[in-house]
């Protein structure tokens, strides 16, 4: 008997310590698809994600906040490394300690400008649980309709978010002691196994599925474009090419400004050339663009890699488990849509979205917006499978951003609460208006077979449903008025 275990870092949010056991008779790896063969049993230390409950970040603050997650993160993997050693020692009590001076000195650098955010500080202890429980609340069949709820109208009101927050609160005591109670038997289990390093996990066979068993069911917004005598059908689309320049980090300067190395995974680029950790606005600004019309935005999303063990390393970018090629889109295509119930505003310059959640395998689904399909299949979207595609056929990555903005703020604490999507009918919460919808949309060639992976945090063990897309818009005022016009126009503008 084989056994491995996976040191996987997961960023301000948890841990997965996962460990394989190839049988005999089944512990050959398959080396075409990039797959151990094995069966799995994987615990992760699961840590409240401060990050998405930040509301509101004083620009004074926004360092000490991104250093504050950054160490974060390293807690929570040196946490895993010495529970992985097999020595027995409680690693849930003192990561709590650590969590609790970090937290702390965060809320005390938002603090100084603006309300306490005390609530942050019952987020400090972390629980076990087992990695098999998929991806949480909002999870299940990948092949089910857009149309429920996944893709549009996921976050209508702050009201949920702030039951959310409650109950998060409220559970916050009996999960640390659940978590602590689990740690022995858990412990138990690494100790047998001795503690072994393996492979870096994922992604598994399970996360492929053949395109053609898929039956459609994007037959809605944010897949089918608007239409009807309301709607604001024109488009605009800018070409910023497929990133032939290798402009590729591991940063997120929207999430983590001020840090290297952000994102844990590595990201493709296009459009702004400048864009990394350190680019503020008036970096951003004064940047020359691989996008035509004098369009500076920055568009980007997690390298999408081939499984063939190859090491490399882009420049400027860390590796963190994620190993293989680098894959080169086909095509990369970004279109703005209109409304399905009028007319669109002008987003102002500066605006920085992001789209999907790269924690969702631990996170659970509620700001899951992956999007998978085939070229000529594309009234299929997946969520939380790849696709199989046949011979001759692309995979398309698909982002469709969220389309109402709260007629405000440029980027939000938790840089989500800016924006939301509209609801199944096309229409905007109270209080939001319609803006834009940008449409990322990045074929690929790839090898036939299990070939391929999105770059990943590792503990996310490289699964589709963590894929995201951010966007930042560097548009200038006036070629942001003609996208407006044309879209409510009508046409078809480039």
């Amino acid at each position: 008997m084989l056994i491995g275990g996976t040191a996987l870092l997961l960023g301000g949010g948890g841990l997965a310590a996962y460990a394989t056991t190839a049988l005999a008779g089944n512990n050959t790896p398959d080396t075409m698809s990039g797959h151990q063969q094995h069966t799995a049993s994987a615990i992760t230390i699961s840590c409240p994600d401060v990050g998405e409950r930040l509301r509101t970040v004083p620009r004074s603050a926004q360092l000490s906040v991104s250093k504050g997650l950054s160490s974060l993160d390293k807690q929570v993997h040196d946490a895993y490394h010495k529970m992985m050693g097999g020595s027995g020692a409680d690693v849930l009590n003192p990561l709590k300690a650590q969590r609790q001076k970090t937290i702390k000195m965060m809320v005390t650098a938002i603090a100084k400008n603006t309300k306490r955010p005390s609530y942050l500080l019952k987020m400090s202890g972390c629980t076990t649980k087992p990695v098999d429980e998929g991806a949480g609340a909002g999870g299940g069949d990948s092949t089910k309709s857009v149309q429920d709820g996944w893709y549009q109208g996921q976050n209508q009101t702050q009201g949920a978010d702030q039951n959310q927050d409650q109950n998060q609160d409220q559970n916050q005591q009996d999960q640390n002691q659940q978590g602590q109670d689990q740690q022995g038997q858990d412990q138990q289990g690494q100790d047998q196994q001795g503690g072994q390093q393996g492979q870096a996990g994922g992604p598994s066979p399970d996360d492929f599925v053949d395109i053609n068993n898929v039956q459609p069911n994007a037959d809605a917004p944010p897949f089918a474009a608007p239409q009807g005598g309301n709607a604001s059908t024109g488009t605009f689309t800018t070409e910023c090419g497929r990133n032939e320049d290798g402009h590729f980090n591991s940063d997120n300067v929207i999430v983590t400004p001020g840090v290297s190395n952000g994102a844990h995974h590595t990201h493709d680029y296009v459009g702004n050339k400048a864009t990394d950790a350190f680019s503020d606005d008036n970096k951003l600004a004064a940047s020359d663009t691989t996008c035509d019309n004098g369009d500076q935005s920055t568009h980007y999303w997690p390298v999408l890699r081939k499984l063939d063990g190859n090491a490399e390393q882009k420049p400027g970018a860390a590796q963190d488990a994620n190993v293989g090629t680098t894959l080169t889109p086909a095509t990369v295509t970004l279109t703005f849509r209109g409304s399905q119930v009028g007319q669109v505003e002008a987003m102002p310059r500066f605006m920085k979205i992001i789209t999907g959640d790269a924690k969702a395998f631990t996170n659970g689904t509620k700001n899951a917006n992956a999007s998978w399909s085939c070229t000529g299949f594309e009234d299929r979207q997946l969520k939380d499978k790849y696709p199989l595609c046949p011979q001759g056929s692309q995979v398309v990555r698909t982002f469709a951003f969220q389309n109402c903005w709260n007629g405000q703020d440029i980027d939000s604490g938790n840089h989500r609460d800016h924006v939301t999507f509209s609801d199944q009918n096309g229409a905007c919460p109270q209080g939001f208006k319609a803006i834009p919808q940008l449409v990322q949309r990045i074929t690929y060639d790839v090898p036939q077979g299990q070939s391929f992976a999105v770059d990943s945090f590792p503990e996310q063990l490289h699964k589709p449903v963590t894929d995201h897309g951010d966007f930042i818009n560097v548009m200038p005022d006036q070629l942001m008025s003609k996208a407006v016009d044309c879209i409510n126009g009508g046409r078809n503008c480039t």
